[in-house]
């Protein structure tokens, strides 16, 4: 069973059987050497420009091949010649001794071409299968939350080393069915975010549900298995002697067949319970983690409130301190007001008072010296220095009555009142 021989068959050399220059005798009748053969890719080539789809990324894993069945000696040139139709190449490598080797095209789809138009082609007396390389560096992603893009998977998984691809599965309606590739550049980097995603928990959105990392498996879709690469040994033939049937009823066959359809049907209701089991079992864990969200919101919430509260607490006793401070400002400020208008009024009155008893003193002084004037005057003696040192106009005032004569006694108190008129000074308003 060949490969697909669509539009490429133009570009593609002719398969054993048809009419072409590449293959049977030459025009004297004579076989060519293999050594002569020509390769009828070499005359015509493809445009990889006119292949490459925008933004894709150039030489990579997906487009990696691998070529068997190469006959004894082939080197790497001979694989490079082989496949100099299709553009360059890169890591190009052949086992000589096991007969296989690998090559690198630039794009997918110019892989595919190749593919096509080279697998079961002879090559030097030996048709060569050529299929894809296993992609070594490729990781399957599961869980992936719903709104998880095919750029936001690349840019979770480049801090681990350089992506080639990252793809989002989806089903035939565009919907995501929560799976995924990532193919690295190399395998350290694909070991790494393995380890790393199965030893922590990696989040890529909001939901707190981390996602799994396997290696993924790699399968042929393509051809599958042609009856001519199946193994024909002695159990082959055993199990081939009978051709598709159905079973008839009541037969060995039958009997067994349906013990075989129970085991199934056991295995499938095995399978349909774990999946409502970890459905329902998912469902819990959303509604709990749901209520623990909630309650750590209500939790955050109260001592984001206590907190204000204290910074209001707070606030309120520095208020209270500045309002105290401002109160006891004003009181010390009132108390020196009252000190000083107190100040000012002892002063005032001990002003007063000893202008009081200046009057006073002076008025005694000026009474006394009357009197022993007129005691003088009835024959008493009289000491000057008994006066109490008085001087100016009351000392006058005495040395007049001395030596005035006695006069009676009611013009002895006029006279009185006229020393003290004249002592005293005049009377003030």
């Amino acid at each position: 069973m060949q490969g697909y021989r669509g539009p490429q068959q133009n570009h593609g050399p002719n398969r054993p059987g048809n009419h072409g220059q590449g293959e049977g005798p030459d025009s004297n009748g004579q076989q060519p050497e293999p050594s002569e053969q020509t390769n009828p890719n070499a005359a015509l080539t493809l445009d990889p420009q006119s292949f490459r789809k925008p933004g894709e990324k150039t030489f990579t894993q997906r487009s990696r091949l691998f070529v068997g069945n190469l006959p004894t000696g082939v080197t790497e040139d001979d694989l490079v010649k082989l496949f100099s139709k299709y553009g360059n190449a890169s890591e190009v490598f052949v086992n000589k001794d096991r007969g296989f080797g690998f090559i690198r095209l630039e794009t997918r789809i110019i892989a595919e071409i190749a593919r096509a138009e080279l697998d079961d082609l002879p090559f030097k007396g030996r048709p060569i299968r050529v299929r894809f390389a296993t992609h070594g560096a490729a990781l399957s992603v599961k869980n992936l939350p719903e709104f998880v893009s095919n750029e936001l998977l690349e840019e979770a998984f480049s801090v681990f080393g350089q992506i080639e691809r990252a793809l989002v599965i989806v089903d035939d309606r565009g919907r995501p069915t929560g799976k995924g590739i990532v193919e690295f550049t190399a395998k350290p980097a694909a070991r790494k975010a393995l380890d790393k995603c199965n030893d922590s928990a990696y989040l890529l959105t909001a939901f707190p549900r981390p996602i799994t990392v396997e290696p993924m498996e790699q399968f042929d879709e393509d051809e599958g298995l042609p009856e001519k690469l199946i193994n024909r040994n002695q159990q082959y033939h055993k199990e081939r002697e009978q051709p598709p049937r159905f079973a008839q009823p009541g037969s060995f066959e039958f009997e067994y067949a349906m013990r075989w359809k129970a085991l199934m049907e056991m295995e499938k209701q095995q399978y349909d319970m774990v999946e409502r089991n970890m459905k329902e079992a998912q469902e819990k864990l959303e509604a709990e983690m749901e209520a623990a969200r909630h309650e750590h919101q209500v939790m955050l919430m109260r001592q984001d409130l206590l907190r204000r509260q204290e910074e209001l607490r707070r606030m309120e006793e520095l208020h209270n301190q500045e309002v105290q401070k401002r109160k006891q400002a004003e009181l010390r400020q009132e108390e020196e007001r009252r000190r000083r208008e107190e100040e000012m009024r002892l002063r005032n009155e001990e002003l007063m008072k000893r202008q009081q008893e200046g009057f006073r003193g002076g008025f005694s002084e000026t009474r006394e010296q009357e009197m022993r004037m007129h005691m003088g005057g009835h024959g008493m003696p009289m000491n000057r220095n008994s006066l109490g040192g008085g001087s100016g106009a009351a000392a006058a005032a005495a040395l007049a009555a001395e030596s005035a004569p006695m006069m009676p006694e009611n013009g002895v108190e006029r006279e009185e009142e006229d020393m003290l008129q004249k002592s005293t000074g005049p009377p003030t308003e």
